[in-house]
């Protein structure tokens, strides 16, 4: 229980209206976007500055109580729901700011609470570009798109997060600051703190500031749908533009049951009969090369059994075509009471015998499975549909997953391209990498967080 003296103390240091204990407001910050059972935490701490975020994980440290750090809450493995009921979610949307935006050395700095979508348009006000686009951008944080090394529909070209964070600040488990990186292209002083922040989920330390690489955008690009009459041809396509050295920088893939659920959703005239599509989206610095290698990927995509390929005529268009991509899981997500989103990564050429496992996977146990994904990168997202309230039906979809999983470690891939292990993915760690890499990344974190106080149980347990 934390005492009225403490209670005081973080009332005193942040304001009454940042120490949310009711109730209703804990409870709100007691669940993700996973499919997992909410722990509610005895108190929510919202900092507003930078020198209040240090103070208030000095007196977590000092107190015991272990800290959930919290952005906006968006992301798929549980890692900011509470372990221990008396520990804290510290909250960081109240540290929002944009604090530089370089337009001649091409940086950024941020504080974790900025919204992605937000900083991608400020940055874009100044002809800059900041790519990685997760599909939670319109409300997740940059802190937390670095906290799970989120990717997006342009991983494929331009990278996910990590390659874009030059420096991360932040506080450490007794509440001292730490810097890493820096502003210039080059920096190697020092360990590379920096990357080992990127993905750590909150248990290493807590974000204060940000610095974020921005590039050019792109003069010119061309988008368009490729439709299919079998899916296994549209993921053979995928592996035979990167085969013939083509790099779009968005290639998505959408399955039937996608399709159909997408354009009831968002009217955006989706071909409903065809067994997938392909999104594809290629760009350059040069309008020539842009419409040659555009020229190149209808040519694969038919001689692939493509139906039929159609080009965006202008940019209202394009942005329909991605707009319809974004709501791929809010619209499969309206068709049940529960979605189990699933994040399934393979090398690109295994990306036909993934997606035929996933098919033969739902007919095994007789389940709904809408897949969607960056399939460019090797990023599916097999999608369950169900109800977790049916126990028979959930018992299907949770051997269902571990099938999947072992169908993606078997064909050279990973438990997670983007969303992280959290709590979620923890128990498959060890079949993807070993026992003695557990054991070393413990070790690292008993180092810096002797307590165990930083987002316990995430990850690697403990």
């Amino acid at each position: 229980m934390i005492s009225a003296s403490l209670l005081t103390e973080f009332q005193n240091l942040l304001g009454k209206d940042n120490v949310l204990e009711s109730e209703s407001d804990r409870h709100a910050y007691s669940y993700d976007a996973a499919v997992l059972d909410a722990v509610v935490p005895e108190l929510v701490l919202r900092p507003t500055n930078s020198e209040q975020l240090g103070k208030t994980v000095a007196l977590c440290n000092e107190n015991k109580l272990p800290m959930t750090v919290r952005g906006a809450g968006t992301n798929l493995s549980g890692g900011t729901i509470p372990t221990k009921e008396h520990g804290v979610v510290i909250l960081t949307n109240g540290l929002n700011k944009i604090l530089e935006i370089n337009e001649q050395d091409l940086y950024a700095v941020v504080e974790p609470g900025v919204v992605t979508a937000k900083f991608a348009a400020e940055v874009a006000k100044r002809g800059l570009f900041y790519p990685p686009d997760p599909g939670s951008q319109a409300v997740s944080t940059l802190g937390g798109n670095v906290a799970e090394n989120a990717g997006g529909l342009r991983g494929l070209k331009y990278g996910v997060t990590k390659d874009y964070v030059m420096g991360v600040n932040f506080w450490n488990a007794e509440g001292e600051y730490v810097k890493s990186g820096g502003k210039t292209v080059k920096c190697v002083t020092g360990l590379n703190i920096a990357q080992l922040m990127v993905g750590s989920e909150g248990t290493l330390g807590v974000y204060d500031q940000i610095i974020l690489k921005l590039v050019p955008p792109p003069v010119a690009s061309k988008a368009m749908l490729a439709e299919f009459d079998d899916i296994n041809k549209a993921s053979e396509t995928v592996a035979a533009i990167i085969a013939n050295k083509i790099v779009p920088c968005t290639l998505e893939l959408l399955d039937n049951a996608t399709i159909n659920l997408v354009d009831d959703f968002t009217k955006a005239g989706l071909p409903r009969d065809a067994a997938a599509i392909l999104l594809i989206e290629v760009d350059g610095g040069h309008i020539a090369l842009v419409e040659d290698d555009a020229e190149k990927v209808v040519e694969i995509c038919k001689k692939n059994g493509a139906r039929r390929v159609q080009m965006a005529k202008d940019a209202a268009e394009k942005n329909k075509l991605w707009e319809a991509r974004r709501n791929a899981l809010p619209a499969l997500a309206r068709a049940r009471p529960t979605t189990v989103l699933e994040d399934a990564t393979v090398p690109r050429s295994q990306i036909p015998a993934m997606i035929k496992a996933i098919n033969d996977i739902a007919a095994k146990y007789k389940l709904q499975i809408g897949t969607f994904g960056h399939a460019g990168d090797g990023n599916l997202h097999p999608t369950i549909l169900t109800d977790k309230r049916d126990k028979e039906e959930f018992h299907r979809v949770e051997l269902a997953v571990d099938e999947i999983f072992d169908v993606a470690l078997s064909l050279g891939g990973t438990l997670s391209g983007e969303h992280g292990i959290g709590t979620a993915k923890s128990k498959w760690l060890e079949k993807e990498t070993s026992k003695a890499t557990i054991i070393y990344s413990r070790r690292l974190k008993k180092a810096v967080d002797p307590n165990y106080l930083l987002n316990p149980g995430k990850i690697i347990g403990g």
